[in-house]
């Protein structure tokens, strides 16, 4: 069913538009003007009371994505299965492969201008002393999460479609925080639990990169204008010590920060115990084997290849932990 009408030079199609990188991605891409098309699995939520066309459609339905995307000039792709140990490896490559690549056989369908696919970078294999765009995928014999190599495939494929003429562009955020995280997401979960005072401690030894959300949305927005087809973007903001980012909450919050700080050995025997008991109560395990991992051998990431072609300027980590809090007193959560 291919887009006989032509694309319309402004809308654009956002799936997983309900999760914390889409609410925002709506709200800056209407910010700036453009007609959207939000692809809505389930809660809609976060589409409350936003001037858009919403639209019920499933990444693993390919015949419900052609429609769907119809006369879209560009397609942003968040629908996604983020997890660090807390689903199982088909589940989680079944919404991220399966999806990408029914989203991409659509895209081509419908004639649609250009594709923003977002990654991670837990999709890239580190370097000895740095992530950047030149690391190579993640591969099965890596030994890496079912996360990592799932995104990693994923890319694959957005990549070979645009070997076959797609028009594509990639971004890979680290771990995202902000506002508008309204489910909320495994970081925002985080810090809502150490603002109430639910976390009893911190693991130390361990340094994550922490970018927030409107930086994101910013950069896929002039990935959309400006990247290079078939390039992809890394987007990282502060690196800080779990122990540096709850400090740091602690000031917006006025909640203290947990006294103790776990070793990381100590911390990785107790982690299935956690992440058990966790599924035993129906609850996503704040801590899993998995989440130390990547705490453990996450590089520094390189973002110099956004900020030369994306004008890409993360702002500073305080500015999003505060508007993180004013979001979510907002909402009733403090």
């Amino acid at each position: 069913m291919a887009n006989s009408g032509g694309p319309d030079q402004r809308l654009a199609v956002v799936t997983g538009a309900s999760g914390h990188v889409g609410a925002n991605l709506v709200r800056g891409l209407l910010g700036h003007g453009r007609p959207v098309r939000a692809l809505i699995h389930s809660q809609t939520r976060a589409m409350d009371g936003l001037p858009v066309q919403v639209v019920r459609a499933d990444v693993l339905d390919r015949a419900s994505l052609v429609p769907a995307f119809a006369r879209a000039d560009c397609v942003y792709h968040l629908a996604a299965k983020v997890s660090a140990g807390w689903s199982t490896a088909p589940v989680v490559r079944e919404i991220n492969v399966v999806g990408t690549r029914n989203v991409v056989e659509a895209c081509v369908a419908a004639g649609v201008r250009r594709l923003v696919h977002f990654s991670s970078v837990q999709a890239l294999v580190p370097g000895a002393d740095a992530v950047d765009e030149n690391c190579r995928l993640v591969e099965a014999r890596d030994g890496q999460g079912a996360y990592d190599f799932a995104k990693a495939e994923a890319e694959r494929l957005v990549l070979a479609a645009g070997a076959r003429g797609l028009d594509a562009v990639i971004v890979n955020p680290t771990a995202v925080i902000g506002p508008y995280d309204f489910q909320p997401s495994p970081m925002g979960e985080v810090l809502f639990s150490l603002a109430h005072g639910r976390l009893p401690a911190l693991v130390a030894g361990a340094q994550c990169d922490f970018v927030d959300v409107r930086d994101v949305v910013a950069a896929a927005l002039a990935a959309a204008e400006q990247g290079r087809r078939g390039e992809r973007y890394l987007l990282s903001g502060a690196r800080l010590s779990l122990v540096e980012l709850a400090r740091l909450w602690a000031r917006v919050t006025s909640q203290p920060a947990p006294r103790f700080a776990v070793p990381m050995g100590l911390a990785r025997l107790a982690a299935p115990f956690a992440a058990a008991w966790a599924r035993l109560r129906r609850r996503r395990p704040l801590f899993t084997p998995e989440s130390l991992r990547v705490l453990r051998h996450q590089r520094p990431v390189d973002r110099r290849k956004a900020e030369s072609e994306l004008v890409y300027r993360p702002r500073p980590i305080e500015e999003t932990l505060r508007d993180t809090y004013s979001w979510w007193q907002e909402q009733g959560g403090a």
